[in-house]
């Protein structure tokens, strides 16, 4: 605007100069030299005001500019710095009115989508604060992010955002599974012990996609007391019952093998007493071998060994089972890992599934036992050709007292925990264990053993030298 005032002042003062020529040029020589004097004087007075005129409007428009422009910096800052209810709120119709508005239209619209944020993290929280588990949120550098109040009040540090969370739960299990979800990426669940003394969690981490990890921590406390005392009282029944029992059985087996006179009635009766006797001996024998495998308190004492040995032992030790049945028992496919494993419960696994598959899948007249590697594993199996397993019995069958046929495991005596007892040795060892059939074509038991460290085979390699020569 200053500009145009110039160019204006400029352009008048240039006519008035030479419509005045125009005049001087018709008087003499004298008053000519006179009218030129007035008149330059004249327009350098008249330039001099159009140059101050210009420059004060131009300095007033300079400043009202700067002040609407300082404006919007100040509305960019309290915008930048979180408060969405800055407004410009400039009614001038130029440029700068135009960005002004479209730039309160845009603070409104993070205004709103801003309050519906808050009520949605609102409703989050209050959702989770009202949940019997504690959940505690950390970043992808191990700093709580959040926490609900159960873990709060379980673990007091824990409200503390951008602390670490060892600094609040020294629970070993707790910090393994966030960190596993941390590092890889991945799931993963564990029970936690000493997160709060007396009480028991299962805790479950898992990853976020900002890189973070949520950990949930639910409290099994009463469970595992309740399941505490059965296993106390199965075992301490079963113990119990072993004395009387092992008398029961030896008097009945010394009354057999007496070769005095008695009723054949009287013998048939003490022959079934002798294998009801056997049958309930059985029955807490396994009885003790699943609560001691279920406490968690009996670790396998594992070391390197080969697969194909562990199958071929298996075999073998199971040699006179073989006879009695007429059941032919195969070795199939054989792998030379070495896997970790404890030998003498090994061959209560190959057992009891050998055995199992002998009763069940008798039918088709032999068994094949083997171990392919898998990576970072080695998956054993036992195969049978007999009837086969029903698809809803599958995920059931490693349970204990499960039975699938339960006509018919009465008479074969069996007591409904060899597979059950199975399934808690290998998954001690870090294994897995599944099942695969169809009817009238038999059935796979497979389970999985980790592979021995590099270290650890070499090592079980020079023994094994040093012990053959």
């Amino acid at each position: 605007m200053g500009t145009a005032i110039l160019d204006f002042s400029f352009r008048n003062i240039v006519e008035h100069s030479l419509h005045e020529e125009a005049r001087v040029a018709a008087l003499g020589p004298a008053q000519q030299a006179a009218a030129l004097h007035i008149l330059r004087r004249d327009l350098l007075t008249a330039s001099l005001l159009s140059l101050i005129v210009a420059t004060l409007v131009s300095a007033w428009v300079a400043h009202r500019i700067s002040v609407r422009l300082r404006r919007i910096v100040d509305f960019s800052t309290r915008i930048a710095a979180g408060d969405f209810t800055a407004r410009i709120e400039q009614d001038d119709s130029d440029e700068i009115g135009e960005v002004a508005r479209a730039l309160d239209q845009t603070a409104g619209r993070l205004e709103r989508s801003f309050q519906a944020l808050e009520a949605k993290q609102r409703e989050l929280a209050a959702l989770l604060d009202s949940m019997q588990e504690a959940v505690v949120a950390v970043d992808a550098a191990g700093l709580v992010s959040w926490s609900n109040a159960v873990m709060q009040r379980i673990a007091p540090g824990a409200g503390r955002a951008g602390k670490a969370l060892v600094m609040s739960v020294r629970d070993p299990d707790v910090l393994r599974c966030v960190d596993v979800a941390l590092r890889e990426r991945r799931s993963v669940s564990d029970k936690a012990i000493s997160t709060t003394p007396g009480r028991v969690y299962e805790v479950s981490a898992a990853p976020t996609p900002d890189g973070g990890a949520v950990a949930v921590f639910h409290d099994v406390t009463d469970v595992e007391r309740a399941e505490k005392t059965r296993r106390d009282f199965v075992a301490n029944v079963s113990h119990e019952l072993r004395t009387p029992l092992t008398s029961i059985s030896g008097y009945v087996e010394t009354l057999l093998e007496d070769e005095m006179d008695l009723p054949a009635h009287a013998r048939e009766f003490m022959g079934i007493i002798q294998k009801n006797a056997r049958r309930v001996n059985r029955l807490t024998e396994d009885l003790l071998a699943l609560a001691q495998v279920e406490s968690g308190q009996h670790k396998p004492k594992t070391s390197p060994v080969r697969a194909s040995a562990l199958v071929r032992d298996a075999i073998e030790s199971l040699a006179g089972l073989v006879v009695e049945s007429g059941i032919a028992l195969e070795a199939g496919e054989l792998t030379e890992e070495y896997v970790l494993a404890d030998v003498d419960a090994m061959t209560q696994v190959f057992g009891n599934l050998i055995e199992n598959a002998m009763k069940y899948g008798g039918s088709g007249s032999r068994v094949i036992v083997g171990a392919r590697p898998l990576e970072n594993a080695v998956e054993f199996y036992v195969q049978d050709f007999g009837q086969g397993i029903a698809l809803e019995h599958l995920d059931r069958i490693f349970e204990r007292f499960y039975r699938v046929d339960k006509a018919r495991s009465r008479e074969s005596g069996g007591t409904g925990l060899g597979l059950a007892i199975v399934k808690h040795i290998v998954l001690a060892h870090g294994g897995t264990i599944r099942a695969e059939s169809e009817l009238g074509s038999g059935s796979t038991f497979l389970f999985t053993l980790p592979v021995a460290p590099a270290a650890m085979t070499a090592s079980a390699g020079e023994t094994a030298k040093v012990a053959t020569r």
